[in-house]
């Protein structure tokens, strides 16, 4: 039992993230026999529902009240009021977690409850699976937040483009039954009770998706400082901190990544001598969030140290930038900026460079100048085959099909 089920987490943890919740139920299948699963995860702002199974008539607004109303780390089981009917159901909420998920498992009506042996082990794996998206999302990798700021702003768009057709429509439906031009009283009154019911759930599924997508500043910025105590709790600087001092709501992206951003900058930070105290602190200024790192130390960093990699990829997938103070013997201050709305994507498109990374950027300005590969490969450090392959990727982004093309559009835009 014991190794099956280790085998069975390995596989469920190693599976692309869009099969996880299949490989889930198929592991807990034979314990507890089921119809189907579904989860709301928390750690996903663009995709936070998931089903499989016989879980198809299951909606957002039929699994958040029992998220609400779970207790981490304690299964339930019983009925429940879902897709319209009454249903079996088993729920565990996570308990390995700061921002809790749920798992639904739809049984067959009227089945045996579950023993303690299976609900431990349901909670356990829902556990191992939503400490392993926690992580994903902690730790914000730029290419899989890039992917997940795209749907995201997709996502977000399509709800409220059909949140706002379908209150537009119950609306004026609402109004032609009350105006008591129709015949049929008691026909009337129950169509209107109907619309207005429904009006009502249309417009709280839309606050519920958006408390899942975004987070409140202050809240966020605790999850932050509950990550960086650790750090620094036992060595001799003292960690100083910041909040926000509004709490209007930042989405779920933002927050994950820039929580990794200031990690990230913590520790290049740490990583010099005679540190006594280091501040971090969030101020959120018009539509911008300034998540700033600052120290008492020698006050020698330069921006290309404090910039490079992980930092600066991910900031660029925000549509962030670093700005970095240095003041010798008074210390360095690192800060974060990134917008907190998405560029007009009709802005984004007029600029031709938009697409190119930072990098393509460099050997674009270089092709601009006529220098060859080689020549590139010394200024840049790198080497020639590198160069070639940035070289192509410019010119399929850019649309050209020579480095001469290439170069007039970075006049052009210059």
């Amino acid at each position: 039992m014991e190794a099956s089920t280790l085998t069975a987490a390995y596989e469920i943890l190693h599976s692309p993230l869009d099969q996880i919740l299949g490989r889930l139920s198929a592991a807990i299948a034979p314990l507890v026999p089921h119809l189907g699963a579904a989860e709301l995860s928390t750690h996903c702002a663009h995709s936070p529902f998931k089903r499989t199974g016989a879980a198809d008539g299951l909606t957002t607004a039929d699994l958040a009240p029992l998220l609400a109303a779970g207790v981490p780390g304690e299964p339930w089981q019983g009925t429940a009021r879902l897709g319209g009917r009454t249903r079996t159901v088993l729920a565990a909420t996570s308990g390995a977690t700061a921002r809790h998920s749920l798992l639904l498992l739809l049984r067959e009506d009227g089945a045996p409850p579950a023993g303690p042996a299976e609900l431990a082990l349901v909670q356990g794996l829902w556990n191992l699976v939503t400490a392993h998206l926690d992580r994903f999302a902690t730790e914000a990798v730029p290419g899989a937040l890039a992917r997940s700021r795209t749907a995201a702003d997709t996502r977000a768009r399509v709800t409220a483009e059909l949140t706002t057709a379908h209150v537009a429509a119950l609306s004026g439906l609402l109004s032609v039954l009350r105006s008591g031009a129709l015949d049929a009283p008691a026909a009337r009154a129950s169509a209107t009770e109907l619309a207005a019911a429904a009006l009502a759930e249309a417009r709280a599924a839309r606050r519920q998706d958006r408390e899942i997508a975004e987070e409140p500043a202050r809240e966020a910025f605790a999850r932050l400082a509950d990550q960086l105590r650790p750090m620094l709790r036992h060595g001799p600087v003292r960690l100083e901190l910041g909040p926000p001092d509004e709490s209007r709501s930042l989405p779920a992206d933002v927050a994950h990544g820039v929580r990794s951003v200031v990690r990230a900058l913590l520790l290049i930070i740490l990583d010099q001598e005679g540190l006594s105290r280091v501040h971090v602190g969030w101020q959120l200024t018009g539509d911008e969030l300034r998540a700033s790192v600052r120290d008492d130390g020698p006050g020698r960093f330069a921006v290309c140290e404090a910039g490079a990699g992980t930092v600066r990829d991910q900031l660029d997938v925000l549509g962030g930038h670093l700005e970095v103070e240095a003041v010798p013997n008074w210390g360095t201050t690192m800060t974060a900026v990134v917008p907190l709305t998405s560029p007009d994507p009709r802005a984004t498109a007029a600029h031709p460079l938009t697409g190119l990374g930072e990098r393509e950027v460099e050997v674009l300005r270089h092709l601009a100048l006529g220098h060859r590969n080689r020549r590139i490969a010394e200024e840049l450090h790198i080497s020639e085959s590198t160069v070639k392959f940035h070289v192509a990727n410019i010119l399929g982004k850019l649309g050209v099909g020579s480095r001469g093309e290439a170069a007039a559009l970075f006049h052009a835009a210059a």
